[in-house]
């Protein structure tokens, strides 16, 4: 079998060295524009801040991994059309100009996603930067040495991440959001209000109810228009969300609403013989049982595997996702799964909040620590739809056990109840996950 992968970063890794442990006799060929492979972008932040001491590290495999597997690697080409009913590919070598064809009986998309860039008049002016890839690392990495007073534009992970490290590191930081709450995404006001609270205690300026709509720079500086007022910063950076790349699906494949590639739970496209996984494609999200596009590198190494897997006969289904994450700042973890409750309530819930703020552990013990706690779930069925902490305690495993929760469709009773063990070091005999679901009850008149 000739195998085509297009695209090598998290879900094109993942399927390559799949198919090539399992299967070594196949002929992959991979396809990708940039000079590297398996780049986690969730380390630009990490870099930047002086956690991560070489952004080389970001790396989890290179091309010489890939092809000692077996794989005929392409680096620094561009597939820039397929022909599905063909089999075919048309490819550029981006250093030579050649132009090629290529042919397939396995085709994989695994093309990722590309950053929003806003319809913002000067956005690719001087001194107005990206955050997606190694090359943009590299830039907002060098550029931190001289450029002081950086103006972020986006209030997702991404932008308090970059908040976080420029103000870690002795930067003026001015961060503008306008269009969605901040991390509205992830959790709802209470949460994003103590977020916003911890950015401006350590002299973040928050602007979140203003829009940004004109660059202008100088060799200096940048000016930031927005429907209030004019920012100068020395830096602006640009990271208002991902789209699919799925532009060379257009006319071939089915796609969703949003652009993503449509897939089934094993991974196909409309065309059996072609796969796509990845932050190209939209993933059955369980909450809410529909698709939805959710760019996480945990989906899309998972999705990676199945396509590796189901290549070669329907084997194993997609179990969907909770969009489980969790964003580290100033020392506190916040973690969230699911919907939060403003999501649940436009996808026509009828969905109520359960909040407690306890110690994680009895306060008998030399030291605890305080976590604040949000429960969604559903008033009818007590079903458990989402989940949001934040504390100073790690609380990510527990976003990890609610996501389970709600992958298995479990109600507020059995995760009051469900046995989890007792330890004054680790938590009280009513674990806290326990108690917060024991509030949703009493709020449903069950234990009162």
């Amino acid at each position: 079998m000739k195998v085509i992968i297009i695209g090598c970063t998290h879900a094109g890794t993942g399927a390559a060295q799949q198919i090539l442990k399992t299967h070594p006799q196949t002929q992959v060929t991979i396809y990708e524009r940039n000079d590297n492979i398996s780049f986690l972008s969730c380390g630009i932040a990490l870099y930047l801040g002086g956690t991560v001491k070489s952004l080389d590290d970001m790396f989890y495999a290179t091309p010489a991994d890939l092809a000692h597997l077996g794989a005929k690697v392409k680096m620094k080409h561009d597939v820039y059309q397929i022909d599905v009913a063909h089999k075919q590919v048309l490819a550029e070598d981006l250093v030579t100009g050649k132009k090629f064809a290529d042919s397939y009986d396995k085709l994989i998309l695994t093309t990722g996603s590309v950053p929003v860039i806003p319809p913002i008049q000067g956005v690719s002016l001087p001194n107005i930067l990206i955050c997606k890839n190694y090359a943009d690392a590299t830039k907002i990495y060098e550029t931190a040495k001289t450029k002081h007073h950086i103006a972020i534009i986006g209030g997702g992970y991404i932008g308090v991440e970059l908040a976080e490290s420029y103000s870690n590191t002795n930067h003026q930081v001015t961060l503008i959001n306008g269009i969605h709450p901040l991390l509205g995404h992830y959790v709802d006001h209470e949460f994003s209000s103590k977020v916003a609270a911890d950015l401006t205690e350590h002299g973040v300026a928050l602007k979140l109810n203003e829009v940004a709509l004109k660059f202008d720079s100088d060799a200096d500086h940048v000016y930031i228009q927005t429907d209030k007022t004019e920012h100068q910063a020395d830096l602006a950076v640009v990271c208002v969300g991902f789209r699919p790349q799925s532009d060379l699906a257009q006319g071939q494949l089915t796609l969703n609403s949003d652009g993503s590639i449509c897939v089934n739970r094993y991974m196909q496209t409309s065309d059996p013989d072609v796969y796509a996984a990845g932050d190209a494609v939209a993933v059955h999200f369980n909450p809410t049982q529909k698709a939805a596009y959710t760019p996480l590198a945990s989906n899309a190494v998972r999705q990676g595997l199945l396509v590796g897997m189901n290549l070669f006969g329907h084997k194993l289904a997609d179990i969907g996702t909770q969009a489980t994450s969790a964003l580290h700042l100033y020392g506190k973890t916040l973690a969230s799964t699911g919907l939060t409750l403003a999501r649940a309530q436009k996808h026509g819930f009828n969905a109520a909040v359960a909040t407690l703020t306890d110690n994680y552990r009895p306060e008998f013990m030399p030291s605890t620590l305080p976590l604040d706690m949000r429960l969604v779930y559903d008033r009818d069925s007590h079903k458990i739809l989402g989940g949001q902490l934040y504390s100073q305690y790690d609380v990510a495993q527990s976003a990890n056990l609610l996501s389970v929760c709600i992958q298995n469709q479990n109600t507020i009773e059995q995760l009051a109840f469900v046995d989890m063990l007792f330890s004054p070091y680790y938590d009280r005999p009513f674990n806290y996950l326990n108690q917060l679901a024991l509030v949703a009850l009493a709020q449903e008149g069950v234990t009162k």
